[in-house]
């Protein structure tokens, strides 16, 4: 029990020096082609893993203090002002401050907390009997994919390929994924896809939150800020859910599926009976 929580103190620790890092350093990015990819989000979703959704939280927290910062003290992006709500008083007044502490710190909460119960309700849905669960689960993640795919070559390429070609190459990239997950089951397998799924739902959600939150809240300003009219902030935002979004979040499934899966082998990911069964020991 006593090293058990010297192993999550060490692990906790880790992870934030991990976020810290991450954020004031070229590392917390991988450069691609044409974007930079987040991947700050990464140890916050793996802590939720592996240390349980309040301690999933706080790496949010921190994640989310770390933008404060950084878009405070170094803003380099017009858009900086969403996430600072020092920057955002002096933009839209004293409700900025309210919003911006929102947009900064709630989402990334949220990227500590969802990715592990997404972790649960996938584990339980392949682990079930039946092949209802599997099958739900493999069509899901199919969908998402083509959905994916389509949508990122439709914004990468809109004069090149037609929203026709667009959509028979994301069918078919989705095919290819459910006939792989079809013949596939075991248990390694499935621990891996679940975690995907984790990294998966993590990046999504970062990303949904927080443009959503920029759509809802800072309409008129963010148009004023990115030089665009406000009637066209909703095609700005598309563009980086169903672009930076998409790669940010194959990356993060990508990451999360392998490092998540390495450590397994040293430490089980976190269970709530676990702690249920030590409470009762105790008493």
């Amino acid at each position: 029990m006593k090293n058990e929580k010297t192993y999550e103190l060490v692990l906790m620790a880790l992870f934030t020096a991990i976020i810290v890092i991450m954020a004031f350093t070229p590392l917390g990015y991988i450069p691609l082609v044409v974007i930079n990819a987040t991947i700050i989000h990464i140890p916050v979703i793996l802590g939720a893993l592996f240390l349980g959704p309040k301690k999933g939280a706080f790496l949010g927290f921190v994640f989310g203090l770390t933008s404060f910062i950084n878009n405070t003290f170094n803003p380099v992006t017009a858009s900086a002002f969403v996430f600072s709500p020092v920057i955002a008083y002096d933009v839209v007044g004293l409700s900025g401050i309210f919003k911006s502490i929102y947009i900064c710190f709630v989402p990334r909460i949220l990227v500590g907390i969802v990715p592990y119960f997404i972790y649960i309700l996938i584990r339980k849905a392949l682990k079930s009997e039946g092949q209802t669960g599997k099958i739900v689960v493999n069509l899901l993640a199919s969908l998402i994919l083509f959905i994916s795919v389509r949508a990122f070559l439709i914004h990468l390429l809109p004069e090149t390929l037609s929203a026709l070609v667009c959509t028979i190459i994301g069918i078919a990239v989705g095919s290819v994924l459910m006939a792989v997950l079809t013949v596939s089951g075991n248990k390694k397998e499935s621990v891996s896809i679940a975690l995907a799924y984790a990294g998966l739902a993590g990046a999504f959600t970062n990303t949904l939150f927080v443009m959503s939150g920029i759509f809802i809240l800072y309409k008129e300003a963010y148009a004023q800020k990115v030089g665009v009219a406000g009637e066209a902030v909703l095609d700005v935002i598309m563009g980086v859910v169903t672009f930076n979004g998409v790669v940010e979040a194959v990356v993060a499934a990508i990451i999360v599926a392998g490092v998540g899966f390495a450590l397994t082998r040293v430490k089980p990911v976190y269970s709530t009976n676990r702690n249920k069964t030590e409470s009762r020991a105790k008493a």
